[in-house]
């Protein structure tokens, strides 16, 4: 577990940054505090599961947490650069579950993008560049995605990266929100290179 206590599956090498038809995905890096605190300011942003935005401490909070887990786990969420514009846009990655931990060790596809971005298909298109890493890059076996039950915008996104329903369950409540009901999908790598060869 590259010497960390996050509990995910071996992996074979650490994620690369990555770029796709219309994003550049990196690692996240302390200059983007500023840029990244006025998008998650954005109360839809956080609607789930927090109903608000965050306030900078916050987004300084999550960009220090993001950087450590690169440094303890080899993986974590890119930063997602628009390449027409050269603006964050949002986030999209993997990350370990330890919000749910009955399906530890585990590792989450997931993604967070601007309003002003959706239904563009960015998060599908940086989710299946994550779920390529997965299988490709880090050697996985499975990966799973943790909508909350109310997303349907997010289950659409896992449905549409070939993502298959395996069942409901309940994230326990932190001190920062109540309890949630979420949906479970999973991927094996099997289901992912047969989707490749589609």
């Amino acid at each position: 577990m590259s010497g960390s206590n996050i509990q995910h599956p071996p992996i074979s090498a650490p994620l690369r940054d990555v770029t796709t038809d219309r994003l550049q995905l990196r690692r996240f890096r302390q200059g983007d505090l500023d840029e990244v605190a006025a998008l998650f300011a954005k109360p839809e942003v956080w609607r789930f599961p927090y109903g608000r935005g965050f306030d900078r401490d916050e987004t300084a909070t999550f960009l220090k947490l993001q950087l450590a887990a690169w440094d303890s786990c080899g993986f974590g969420c890119w930063v997602a650069v628009a390449r027409e514009t050269d603006r964050i846009i949002g986030y999209v990655g993997l990350s370990v579950p330890t919000f749910l931990p009955e399906i530890l060790p585990a590792v989450e596809v997931g993604w967070r993008f601007d309003p002003s971005s959706w239904g563009q298909g960015f998060a599908s298109e940086g989710a299946r560049a994550a779920l390529a890493e997965a299988f490709t890059t880090l050697g996985l076996e499975e990966v799973c995605s943790v909508p909350q039950a109310e997303n349907r915008a997010s289950s659409r996104v896992c449905e549409r990266i070939g993502m298959r329903l395996e069942r409901r369950v309940v994230i326990p409540a932190d001190a920062r929100r109540g309890r949630i009901e979420a949906l479970l999908y999973k991927m094996k790598r099997a289901e992912w290179l047969a989707l490749a060869k589609s």
